[in-house]
């Protein structure tokens, strides 16, 4: 964040102060009040649980210099800003923080997709760094909320700004655009994630290519050309394109890609003549794709290539419950990939589960929300594959998931919420057995990792409350 004063805030966002105008804010944005660090702005959001406004003293207690918010609260004992709409201010204050940024040399790098966004994000990151300071969204600050706090964490010495943009309809992207205009755009993929709200394939395409409707054209467009909804968006900008992918004409090739012994993707990428070997420490065969569109949008950042690819080798996930490996006391494997679901990211973890463990893989699989009329046929093709995949069983959680057994068959257990799964798995998990959790973000199946985890989970004393 940049240092402005209570008074500048409330001019920029078209809103009007309360206390002291002079008084500076010179740390960071933030929207949760235990955490305002000294000297920064409390931004008071309404939430379906709780409201901001009721927090702005506590904030001002831990040392806030000021808070958004959008009606006079008598007493308050920090300076505010008071404007109609908290979240259309928040953006106002982005772009201007953003705007002042990129006049000095600031390059804003944005990406959509499907699926891949955030483990994408992260290795971007990764790989920008030793470049120039970065920053990057924590865990998927993706949207009207995320997008302008992920700008506000940047400052005058920032030299890259990563920005993730996810969207559940026309215009969501667009919107986020105007916040972060982007110098670099990718779109990683189109796929049936939140398919129910778009209403289909085509107006998913239609959505995910705002992101690269929005750049100049002095800007880079980089587009996977291994899917076909994404490469038609070339004619779709004014922008230089540079496509990834393992298609013959990718500007960054992924030549080959196999796992290693270990689980890891062992990739080569070519660029410009030059090629480079490198294994992702990161578990699943799809992270190659997702390292191909982070080392692109590198180049197209200027990152020299060979730098970019080799940086790769050190990358280890930045975000938790994606594929996070784990050793029980039993000697039992949890990867937790607990934090989001859909139908590709699903497919492409039970592959990983499949290609790695056999007959010793389990997976707990949560139901894919947002998939509309096509859900129940969505997770059935997921139980198919996973007894086409020769895995050991299937645990299904929840009503929701249950399509999911239909296609597994006799390798399914149907189970009812978290504390049937947990009884189940203590009951039949044997050592060097790899049990995969995943499911949509509504699940929170990440408390069967944490019960699996936990010390002791076959004494009197047990797991931590589930």
């Amino acid at each position: 964040m940049i240092e402005l004063s209570v008074g500048r805030i409330a001019e920029i966002v078209a809103g009007r102060s309360v206390g002291d105008p002079e008084a500076l804010v010179a740390g960071p944005v933030v929207i949760d009040s235990r955490h305002v660090p000294p000297g920064g702005l409390f931004v008071a959001l309404r939430g379906e649980r709780a409201d901001g406004h009721d927090h702005v003293d506590g904030a001002a207690g831990q040392g806030a210099a000021a808070a958004l918010v959008d009606h006079d609260l008598p007493g308050a004992t920090v300076p505010l800003v008071v404007v109609d709409d908290v979240t259309a201010a928040l953006g106002r204050l982005a772009r201007h923080v953003h705007d002042v940024l990129a006049a000095g040399g600031l390059t804003t790098l944005a990406l959509t997709g499907s699926a891949g966004k955030t483990s994408t994000k992260d290795l971007l990151a990764h790989v920008l760094d030793p470049a120039g300071p970065t920053v990057a969204p924590e865990g998927s600050f993706n949207n009207e909320w995320g997008v302008p706090l992920t700008v506000l964490r940047a400052d005058r010495s920032t030299r890259y700004l990563v920005v993730e943009m996810g969207a559940r309809g026309l215009g969501h992207i667009a919107t986020l655009c105007q916040i972060a205009p982007p110098d670099v755009a990718a779109v990683l993929n189109v796929g049936t994630a939140h398919v129910g709200e778009f209403g289909g394939l085509e107006l998913t395409a239609r959505a995910k290519g705002e992101i690269v409707e929005a750049l100049r054209p002095a800007g880079t467009a980089v587009l996977n050309l291994d899917d076909d909804r994404v490469r038609a968006m070339r004619s779709r900008t004014a922008a230089s394109v540079l496509g990834f992918g393992a298609d013959p004409a990718a500007a960054v090739r992924l030549a080959s890609l196999a796992l290693d012994a270990s689980g890891f993707p062992a990739l080569t990428l070519v660029h410009a003549g030059e090629s480079v070997e490198v294994v992702l420490p990161q578990l699943g065969l799809h992270h190659g794709a997702n390292a191909a569109a982070a080392v692109s949008m590198a180049v197209a950042a200027g990152v020299p290539f060979r730098e970019a690819a080799a940086r790769l080798g050190t990358a280890t996930p930045r975000s938790p419950h994606r594929m996070a490996r784990h050793v029980t006391e039993d000697g039992v494997v949890v990867v937790d990939d607990a934090y989001n679901a859909n139908p590709e990211s699903m497919a492409a973890a039970v592959t990983w589960l499949a290609d790695t463990a056999g007959q010793r893989g389990v997976a707990v699989l949560g139901a894919m929300l947002e998939l509309g009329d096509e859900s129940a046929e969505l997770h059935r093709r997921v139980g198919e594959l996973a007894r086409r995949s020769g895995l050991r069983s299937v645990v299904v959680v929840g009503a929701d998931a249950a399509p999911i057994a239909a296609g597994a068959g006799d390798i399914a257990v149907v189970v009812a919420d978290v504390t049937e799964a947990v009884e189940h798995l203590r009951a039949s998990l044997h050592p060097e057995d790899v049990v995969l959790v995943k499911a949509s973000r509504g699940g929170r199946l990440e408390r069967v990792v944490d019960a699996l985890r936990a010390p002791n989970r076959h004494t009197a004393g047990g797991p931590p409350p589930l």
